[in-house]
């Protein structure tokens, strides 16, 4: 359904799917999925893009964004869909631009799932595999593509890719593709398409940088703020443990041991920083999962895959990489390395408490990281409450003084095992959180 833009306001007030004008085939997309009341960014953005009004739209990670622009470029394209098996019945009309292939997957797969009833065509394209698979896909025509900049680049110059006939254009997380340098190949990819189109530009900060590529790419876009400018999630408990840095690992061990965290993310700042830390965590028996830009991604899906299934505890990730990770009720993040750039802090925590959920951020910080928690606090306008480590209720004397080998290793020759179930409990949890030293926290006289 095409609105126009008197009756745009009065559907931003809908409270349901239904009232947004959704067609029937979307509607049932939705509910199979258990969505029923749009969120607010969608309920904002949803009836200016069926407009066709160009958009600037803000909204911290985990509001729905993705909904918000998928779902009316799917109403949008119904007038072409057909079941043709030529390629040339089915040219790339809708480009949605990510900057991490995580994030290009998580967004094509919600894609298939909106539009699993309509006979559009959808793909995704990024680097780090072959380019054959794409190019067969390509080759046979879709409707929607999904796309990193530098491999759809390959694509367009290989002529696989044709774009001459994109209306629709979609810039998501554009703070975080010009923090990547992806300037460039953003401009190049805006020649290969028509001028006549309507470009929507997504972000979770704004800043001056994206009003610039916003005045360059968008023609007199609308914009949608559903929360305050370099606002944090509001629905995220911050926490703040200041400790030596040398400490820190224990740290970690100790407030997931304290708090009975089931899973959490943890961040830090550089690859090495990251391989240190997962081989460190793994050598202490915690089931350690690593991704970041060097990670061949097979390796990277088998660890996020590996994390979304339960059998990796933590996810040690740098964030770039992180990016696009979307783990239903997360319940935990921590930032074990603060990051450089504040607005990174926002899309670390946003990993947590999406969708409407509380969610758990703990920052481990050192002397050295003061000045960049002292950048985040004014980032954010709010401060951070420090706390002490939380303390870890101590095995009594007689379970201290059981033998290591027996907490540290099951023995399979003792037929008895499975008579002695508090045993095989204390096998099972991780050496390192039960006689983890106490932690004592930073102080400011410390030397580095």
């Amino acid at each position: 359904m095409e609105v126009g833009e008197n009756t745009a306001a009065a559907l931003e007030a809908a409270t349901t799917f239904e009232e947004l004008g959704l067609a029937p085939e979307i509607l049932r997309a939705l509910g199979d999925m258990g969505y029923s009341i749009p969120t607010p960014i969608q309920k904002q953005a949803i009836p200016l893009v069926l407009a066709g009004r160009d958009l600037m739209a803000q909204a911290q990670t985990g509001t729905g964004k993705t909904a918000a622009f998928a779902l009316p470029l799917l109403q949008k394209m119904i007038p072409h869909a057909n079941g043709s098996a030529s390629p040339a019945r089915h040219p790339v009309r809708a480009l949605v631009l990510t900057p991490t292939r995580e994030l290009a997957i998580q967004v094509h797969d919600s894609v298939v799932a909106y539009n699993k009833n309509l006979p559009l065509r959808s793909t995704v394209v990024f680097g780090g595999v072959d380019m054959k698979g794409q190019e067969a896909d390509l080759r046979g025509g879709v409707e929607i593509l999904v796309a990193t900049p530098g491999r759809l680049l390959d694509h367009a110059g290989n002529k696989v890719a044709q774009l001459s006939q994109v209306q629709f254009l979609v810039l998501d997380e554009a703070d975080r593709m010009l923090d990547m340098g992806f300037l460039p190949d953003l401009k190049r990819i805006l020649n290969l398409l028509p001028t006549q189109r309507q470009t929507l530009l997504f972000s979770a900060t704004f800043d001056d940088s994206i009003v610039g590529l916003a005045r360059s790419f968008l023609r007199n876009p609308l914009k949608v703020e559903v929360a305050r400018r370099n606002t944090a999630a509001e629905l995220v408990e911050q926490v703040v443990h200041k400790v030596r840095e040398d400490d820190k690992m224990d740290a970690l061990l100790q407030v997931i041991k304290a708090r009975g965290i089931s899973q959490a993310l943890v961040f830090t700042r550089t690859k090495i920083a990251a391989d240190k830390l997962g081989r460190r965590l793994q050598k202490r028996g915690v089931q350690t999962g690593i991704i970041h830009g060097d990670k061949a991604q097979v390796e990277r899906l088998a660890a996020l895959d590996g994390f979304k299934q339960g059998k990796v505890q933590l996810l040690v990730a740098t964030d770039i990489a992180a990016r696009g990770i979307d783990i239903v009720e997360l319940p935990c993040v921590f930032n074990f390395e603060l990051p450089y750039a504040a607005e990174d802090y926002v899309h670390r925590i946003g990993r947590t408490g999406r969708a409407g959920s509380s969610g758990l951020a703990i920052s481990l910080v050192s002397n050295e990281e003061e000045r960049l928690l002292v950048a985040i606090r004014k980032f954010i306008n709010r401060d951070l409450d420090e706390a002490p480590l939380p303390e870890i209720e101590r095995p009594r004397p007689a379970a201290a003084a059981m033998p290591a080998a027996l907490v540290e290793q099951p023995d399979a020759a003792q037929p008895d095992d499975a008579a002695r179930p508090r045993m095989g409990r204390l096998r099972r949890e991780p050496v390192c959180a039960l006689l983890l030293p106490p932690i004592k926290p930073a102080q400011a006289n410390q030397p580095a």
